[in-house]
């Protein structure tokens, strides 16, 4: 198990661990009823927070910012010395903790989505988890939402008896969810992007030397080209550049942290 804990990649605080370090912090904060935030960030999401300040103090805010993508694995070992031997994959740390969960008879909770995805998720797992106890479901609403609206997804899930709340809401969506709900239950929020479909079925995952060699980027665009051009063509030249500033110390970004999220939008 490795966790040196946060370490700054272009000035957002990713956590230099490990699946099972960062298993351990979520288990332990499922079975103390701690409230905990968590999301697995891949490039996307540390380029996203470095154009939008108030994203990237939400970020620093968070209690675990796993390294989802190669590239911010080799930023860690670059600029830290972190020697993480593998990425923390979303889909992959899902299903460690969905296993874990069901070990320790943890209620799970699914958050977002489409109703048609979380159907076909429930008989997924039921296959290979049937000892999982899933305490309810619930769509994802892609709007704006008042604050009374998430007192009222609080209470749902207070409700339902969840012990951990999966939240698959895409980034920067689940982080700024997770982040504004993480005061009103007393249980961890885990955003794990596009999960919920690779586990329902309806994403092919890529294959495992694209993943090795930090090219699923390149998969995912052949599969949405239209969708996510923009950001590979632009935000993937950015963040090789800033990170070789970062790490020959031309550029020293300084790591943010606003615990106060009011100033970004609520999205769920």
């Amino acid at each position: 198990m490795r966790d040196l804990g946060k370490r700054s990649v272009l000035g957002v605080a990713i956590d230099a661990v490990d699946y099972e370090a960062a298993v351990a912090r979520l288990m332990d904060a499922s079975q103390k009823r701690e409230s905990f935030a968590g999301s697995a960030l891949a490039v996307h999401g540390v380029m996203t927070a470095r154009q939008q300040p108030a994203y990237r103090s939400l970020l620093n805010g968070l209690d675990l910012s796993a390294p989802d993508g190669q590239p911010v694995r080799w930023a860690l070992n670059l600029l830290h010395g972190a020697a993480l031997t593998d990425r923390v994959y979303g889909p992959a740390l899902m299903e460690r903790v969905l296993a874990s969960l069901a070990l320790r008879n943890l209620p799970v909770y699914l958050y977002g989505s489409r109703q048609t995805v979380l159907d076909g998720l429930v008989d997924a797992l039921r296959v290979r988890h049937p000892a999982l106890s899933i305490a309810g479901v619930e769509p994802g609403k892609y709007r704006l939402a008042r604050p009374d609206e998430l007192v009222e997804i609080a209470e749902r899930i207070r409700s339902s008896g969840a012990r951990f709340v999966l939240v698959g809401l895409g980034c920067p969506r689940q982080e700024i969810f997770a982040a504004h709900l993480r005061p009103l239950i007393d249980v961890p929020l885990l955003g794990v992007g596009a999960a919920f479909d690779y586990h329902a079925g309806l994403l092919r995952r890529p294959p495992e030397r694209l993943q090795r060699a930090g090219l699923e980027w390149l998969w995912r665009l052949s599969l949405e080209p239209r969708r996510l051009w923009r950001r590979y063509v632009f935000l993937n030249p950015a963040y090789v550049v800033l990170v070789a500033l970062q790490a020959l110390s031309v550029w020293r970004p300084t790591v943010e942290r606003n615990h106060s999220s009011a100033s970004v939008t609520i999205e769920v």
